[in-house]
């Protein structure tokens, strides 16, 4: 009975010991957003609608990137106004790119019909560009400019909100270089 009770007091502390060893490699190994100025985290991803696409591609134009999921409700609100925004802007040369973040691509196709959405969406499911982004939640924007560094303010919210709505139009004047 003795022997029974000191090996699952082992198990259990050797159980709490992972446990913590996990969240100290979590803490140390956090991804952080990149800071103003410096080169946007290079990627190459699966677009929704086929191929692929590298950020390399569109060096040379301002680039307005967002992070949604079709699960997100934020997501929802915004969703045409981003789309709104990126009619006006792509006679500019401005680049709309939708990042779908940890999310079924049969689920985001179905948002993106059911909120009209036209621009360019690539796929994320494993969080592996939002890991580079330092992505804390959805909906996020970037700004980069034409030399590929991020511009702007980062927009940790929907840009329907009043305070991100003003910080988008700031930031993509930013990324114009106006």
């Amino acid at each position: 009975m003795r022997s029974v009770k000191l090996t699952g007091q082992v198990v259990a502390l050797a159980a709490v010991a992972g446990l913590l060893g996990l969240l100290v490699w979590r803490l140390t190994h956090q991804s952080h957003a990149p800071k103003l100025g410096t080169s946007a985290p290079h990627f190459t991803a699966e677009r929704i609608d086929g191929g692929t696409f590298d950020l390399r591609s569109v060096r040379g134009k301002p680039v307005v990137l967002n992070f949604w999921a079709s699960w997100c409700g934020p997501c929802k609100t915004e969703a045409a106004a981003l789309e709104q925004r990126w009619q006006h802007y792509r006679s500019q040369g401005v680049v709309f790119l939708g990042i779908d973040y940890n999310d079924v691509s049969g689920d985001a196709k179905r948002f993106l019909a059911r909120h009209g959405v036209t621009y360019p969406t690539l796929l994320d499911g494993s969080g592996a560009i939002g890991d580079r982004y330092g992505l804390s939640g959805v909906p996020e924007t970037y700004f980069i400019d034409r030399n590929g560094h991020i511009v702007g303010e980062h927009i940790l919210g929907p840009i329907t909100n009043s305070r991100w709505a003003a910080a988008f139009d700031r930031s993509i004047k930013a990324a114009l270089g106006s």
